[in-house]
């Protein structure tokens, strides 16, 4: 019974020392958990374009030269079962291929960049491969051959949702585009679960305005905030976290330019 009653202890406080490291503090004390992998689940991986990936490019997402804009090669297309209408933007993926005389050993981890739409023309499993209910990623040519060699065409995959923190280095950035009536955000270099659900501005001379979701990773605001140095706050689709980016553009910000926050998602 002794040996029990020590095992039970020891136990008890592995889970509260399991569950301090995973908790947070931010600078205004409230209490958030960071983004923790996913257990690994059963999917699907084909790929589309060639070796360039210049034909991953821009995508449903919206982030525009994936090269220039950090996210490199190693990118990969949702079926809408996982696509979540563009909130999964960001986000990112282990994968692994398995069951396949095709397949490498190891893993990859890729970001994801663009929408695998559905080709209801095609069955489900001849083609038809983003259909719902289908998990699915179409993965840039280079990071599928990671995996698995590139003749194989589709291969069963292992993948799990792990933090982006890795590969997300820096402040989150912010892309402007629009007009001086109409503020549109791309929001891009987003770590711990990469993605976000809500997003306000404020100007120096405006109190915090709600921003909608347009589509992919952008966010917009009817308002005209020319001439005021913005501030942005968001909220992580995935965690819920919140947090507050003063200041990121000045004053003499301009459309067309990016602009980076010295603070990111844990």
């Amino acid at each position: 019974m002794a040996s029990l009653h020590h095992s039970g202890r020891f136990c008890f406080l592995l889970s509260i020392i399991s569950l301090v490291f995973s908790l947070f503090v931010n600078r205004s004390g409230a209490v958030y958990h960071g983004y923790v992998p996913s257990p690994w689940t059963l999917a699907h991986a084909t790929f589309y374009g060639d070796e360039t990936a210049s034909e991953t490019m821009g995508g449903a997402c919206g982030y525009g030269n994936l090269i220039t804009n950090g996210y490199g090669t190693d990118t990969a297309a949702l079926s809408s079962t996982i696509f979540s209408d563009g909130y999964a933007c960001g986000q990112c993926y282990q994968i692994r291929c398995v069951q396949s005389p095709w397949c490498y050993t190891g893993y990859t981890t890729v970001t994801a960049t663009n929408l695998c739409p559905p080709n209801w023309s095609q069955d489900s499993n001849n083609g038809g491969w983003c259909n719902p209910p289908r998990t699915h990623f179409d993965m840039a040519k280079p990071a599928f051959m990671k995996i698995a060699q590139w003749k194989a065409g589709i291969v069963p995959v292992m993948y799990r949702r792990v933090p982006c923190n890795a590969i997300r280095k820096g402040g989150i950035r912010f892309s402007f585009q629009g007009n001086g009536y109409w503020l549109l955000v791309y929001v891009m270099n987003v770590a711990g679960a990469g993605d976000i659900n809500q997003m306000w501005v404020k100007g120096t001379k405006t109190g915090w305005i709600s921003m909608s979701h347009n589509w992919g990773a952008s966010y917009q605001a009817f308002a005209t905030l020319q001439g005021q140095a913005l501030s942005f706050r968001l909220t992580s689709y995935t965690t819920k976290q919140t947090i507050t980016a003063y200041n990121v553009a000045p004053a003499n910000w301009n459309l067309g330019l990016t602009y980076q926050a010295q603070v990111n998602f844990h």
